[in-house]
């Protein structure tokens, strides 16, 4: 596995990690903060929304611009700031704005790292390669949730969000490296 592989791959699991620690907690936190069933789907949606109409934006943007690796880190940069935001979160409302910055973070972020991750692939062993961002990923987010439950359960939602912030600078900062090797 070349080095290129290595630094998308490692930077994406921590990424997987950051952002899992959450996962099923954020219904909870949104009714925490005076939010019911219609504003967590709301929120969850404008997410999903945003997030699949800026990938195609960036994805076209991304075919033209010669240095996807800045797109692609600055996309894990913004999801690091936007993951912290959600300590100042005490509204629904505000958790909709969080929202719209970590879509717009994603679509950043994502169909560059798969142009990159496509293009350092080794072919002879791409099914393997692409298993791992797979199957890795899953596993990470997998212990993640468990470990985001601990926390909020013995600590709180705002150490939770300074643990999940924390390792999405340090993703960020890791696929930077990436940026060195060009």
């Amino acid at each position: 596995m070349n080095k290129r592989i290595k630094i998308l791959l490692h930077g994406s699991n921590l990424w997987y990690f950051g952002t899992g620690m959450l996962g099923p907690l954020f219904a909870v936190f949104a009714e925490r903060i005076g939010g019911d069933i219609l504003d967590i789907s709301w929120a969850w949606a404008t997410y999903l929304i945003i997030t699949g109409l800026f990938i195609i934006l960036i994805g076209k943007i991304s075919d033209r611009n010669d240095n996807k690796e800045k797109l692609m880190v600055a996309g894990y940069a913004l999801n690091a700031i936007f993951t912290f935001g959600y300590l100042f979160v005490s509204a629904p409302w505000h958790l909709f704005f969080v929202q719209v910055g970590l879509g717009i973070a994603s679509a950043l972020a994502m169909p560059t790292w798969e142009a990159l991750y496509a293009k350092y692939e080794d072919r002879k062993h791409a099914g393997f390669e692409w298993g791992l961002v797979g199957g890795e990923g899953q596993i990470l987010m997998g212990i993640a949730i468990v470990i985001g439950g601990f926390v909020v359960n013995y600590f709180s939602f705002k150490a939770l969000f300074i643990i999940m912030g924390t390792v999405q600078v340090i993703a960020a900062l890791y696929q930077a490296r990436i940026l060195r090797k060009n």
